[in-house]
């Protein structure tokens, strides 16, 4: 289950903990939900958590609202966010939108207000977070020769294929040459001329692409991922990673 972590932050404990309340008995199982009764307090939770939703009223003493959004940005804790403010205070809901926030609650609202607000909130939040692993994963270079790959010769649009379909196989340019029956040496120069890689580069590039998002998306360990994308020693595979990602599989895994 896709469990989402909401922190709710309000220095008047009635006010934080009804919210807390209603969010509770809506999100049931789905929603992990906390709360702070001040930004300093909300900080040190951003620490051991990972926050997807900030609810936040805009005044509190300390360390206002604002002064959480600002102090947020300054870190890599980027959650959507939800400010509640009174209509007496809209020119600081208006310096919160210009700050990122998500959505606004004008006092008073009504439960399902608040629902609704959350329910967006949290949609957002899913689609940030599935932009940002794209962008994580995807390597521009093959993103790059799949634009172009209309416009190459059938020879190497098979041979491409083929690569693809066998990626998880121990495959060698030899074989491939054959396959589309062309000459290795011709065949070299030519995958090189047509997709701007070497064919060790792009089978390379490949498997680290799948890696990637076998590590994101999969509980397998990095020795079952070294197989599965078609190395036979995970040593070989976290030497490679890590020159190329300039970080172990592992530390990958733990970042994303």
């Amino acid at each position: 289950m896709n469990t989402k972590t909401i922190l709710i932050v309000d220095d008047e404990q009635q006010a934080r903990q009804g919210l807390k309340r209603t969010l509770e008995g809506w999100g049931k199982e789905k929603n992990y939900v906390l709360s702070a009764r001040s930004g300093k307090e909300a900080l040190a939770l951003f620490e051991t958590n990972k926050i997807h939703l900030l609810i936040t009223d805009i005044r509190m003493p300390e360390i206002s609202g604002i002064d959480l959004l600002k102090a947020l940005q300054k870190t890599n804790y980027q959650p959507v966010v939800i400010i509640i403010s009174s209509y007496s205070e809209f020119e600081y809901a208006q310096e919160a939108i210009r700050l990122g926030v998500t959505n606004y609650l004008l006092k008073p609202f009504t439960k399902q207000k608040l629902i609704e607000a959350v329910q967006d909130a949290l949609k957002t939040e899913e689609k940030i977070n599935k932009t940002g692993i794209l962008e994580r994963v995807a390597d521009e270079q093959l993103m790059k020769m799949e634009s172009e790959r209309s416009s190459m010769r059938d020879s190497i649009k098979n041979a491409l294929e083929y690569i693809d379909m066998n990626i998880k196989k121990q495959i060698n340019l030899s074989e491939t040459a054959n396959h589309v029956h062309l000459n290795s040496s011709y065949f070299s120069v030519l995958f090189k001329e047509q997709t701007n890689m070497t064919f060790s580069e792009y089978i390379t590039r490949k498997r680290l692409q799948a890696a990637k998002n076998l590590l994101i998306h999969s509980d397998l360990t990095v020795e079952e991922i070294s197989y599965a994308i078609g190395y036979q020693t995970p040593k070989y595979f976290i030497k490679l990673f890590k020159e190329h990602e300039e970080i172990t599989p592992s530390k990958y895994r733990k970042m994303e």
